[in-house]
């Protein structure tokens, strides 16, 4: 798993993630405002079946007011990825 602050990866996965990604999970972030860098960690590693690489690196961040600094942030983390691991389960069951 890799925030999508600290990540790159090749253009054809913002493609996937808006055409091929189960719509049900982009919904899921629509609604819920939060948890689009899990959907695209989720969608990079089922489309390669590899986890991400980790890159050294240095990250400067800016303020600490972000979602991350509410309250109940971790749960609702928690809920997104029950919640994908669920969606691709049913998915990938069916496009196989």
């Amino acid at each position: 798993m890799i925030l999508s602050k600290a990540a790159f990866f090749h253009k054809k996965y913002l493609s996937m993630y808006t055409y091929e990604m189960p719509s049900s999970i982009r919904e899921y972030v629509t609604k819920n405002r939060n948890c689009e860098d899990i959907a695209m960690s989720f969608l990079v590693a089922n489309a390669t079946g590899a986890p991400p690489l980790w890159v050294k690196g240095n990250i400067f961040e800016i303020g600490s007011t972000g979602i991350s600094s509410m309250g109940g942030h971790n749960e609702r983390r928690s809920e997104c990825i029950n919640q994908f691991v669920a969606e691709y389960r049913f998915y990938l069951s069916f496009s196989s």
